[in-house]
């Protein structure tokens, strides 16, 4: 079975959109690949994290993760700085790295634009990015097309690696998954719902309890057409709640938009609300018997021994040809 890996950023709160547009296919992917996924709080910190709330969420993020449908026993769950060969094989790595390579990487132009003192980890991240991924010697990783330029900037150190100092590295392939459903904001639905957003109400988090979930679908924006069907131009606050009906619901939306044709706009929500409540309690129960159990550090202690064993060997060989230690 081929390798998959990816990383879970412990950046904010889960919401509704994590869960429809990204859980779902790495649900989907633990029964196609053998799949590690990790924490990557050592990325977390190439911008300022209050450290109590990147802890909290560490753990957090996890438990929701697992709450959400996937199987500690098909996926290898570990932190990232619980295993010091990401660290040390980046710096290898960037040794090996051109100037040129690492300044054309998007993301760090999108996240330093006009901002003052940033990081040199931001701009040297993607590199240790590519130490996640080449460390495991994983086939696949999820991306979308904004960061497949860092898996390509994976595939380039890998095959330099490989022709300077001898076979070492496998080639993972960029997997880029089939788009899930784009949930939007409640309060402005032609912006995708997204955690940094400041206005948390127009954001579903996964944790909202069941008066906070309903009083945000009651009050979320539509139009005075008073018709119910699909229009994302002309209807997105509609066509929104028919997209997240239709995602929990597991209908097309075709079959959504037929059941709802004759509801008027308070009807429609009372249902939203409801599937909501349902399947989000359903997943807070999970949480909470996880988050409050031993479990979650028996999953992440032996995710931290199954991938240091692997990562000590892999980091031993990458030593030795480049001639580092006695």
């Amino acid at each position: 079975m081929k390798k998959l890996l990816t990383g879970l950023q412990p950046s904010g709160e889960l919401t509704l959109g994590s869960l429809i547009g990204g859980i779902s296919g790495s649900v989907k992917n633990q029964d196609l690949y053998d799949s590690y996924i990790f924490v990557p709080d050592m990325h977390a910190i190439t911008v300022e994290q209050d450290p109590k709330l990147l802890k909290e969420r560490i753990r957090k993020n996890v438990a929701l993760y697992i709450a959400c449908g996937l199987d500690p026993k098909k996926n290898t769950f570990y932190i990232q700085s619980e295993n010091l060969y990401h660290a040390n094989l980046s710096w290898i790595l960037e040794c090996n790295t051109y100037i040129g390579e690492a300044s054309r990487m998007t993301q760090f132009k999108e996240k330093s634009n006009n901002k003052q003192n940033v990081s040199v980890g931001l701009f040297t991240y993607p590199i240790l990015m590519a130490s996640d991924i080449l460390l495991y010697d994983a086939d696949v990783v999820p991306t979308g097309i904004d960061q497949k330029q860092h898996v390509e900037l994976a595939r380039d150190l890998a095959t330099r690696f490989n022709n300077k100092y001898g076979e070492t590295f496998k080639l993972p392939e960029p997997l880029i998954p089939e788009v899930g459903a784009k949930i939007k904001d409640l309060q402005d639905p032609t912006k995708k719902m997204s955690k940094s957003n400041p206005n948390p109400k127009g954001i579903i988090y996964l944790l909202d309890d069941e008066d906070t979930l309903r009083k945000k679908v009651m009050s979320a924006v539509t139009d005075s057409e008073g018709k119910v069907y699909y229009d994302e131009d002309n209807k997105p606050g509609i066509s929104n709640l028919l997209t997240i009906y239709s995602s929990l619901k597991g209908i097309s939306l075709k079959e959504t938009e037929e059941y709802f044709k004759d509801y008027n706009y308070g009807d429609l929500k009372k249902e939203v609300a409801d599937i909501l409540v349902e399947k989000l309690t359903e997943i807070q129960k999970k949480y909470n018997d996880l988050i409050s159990s031993s479990m979650l550090d028996e999953i992440l202690d032996e995710g931290a021994r199954i991938t240091n064993e692997y990562a000590k060997k892999k980091y031993e060989e990458v030593k030795n040809k480049v001639g580092l230690g006695r």
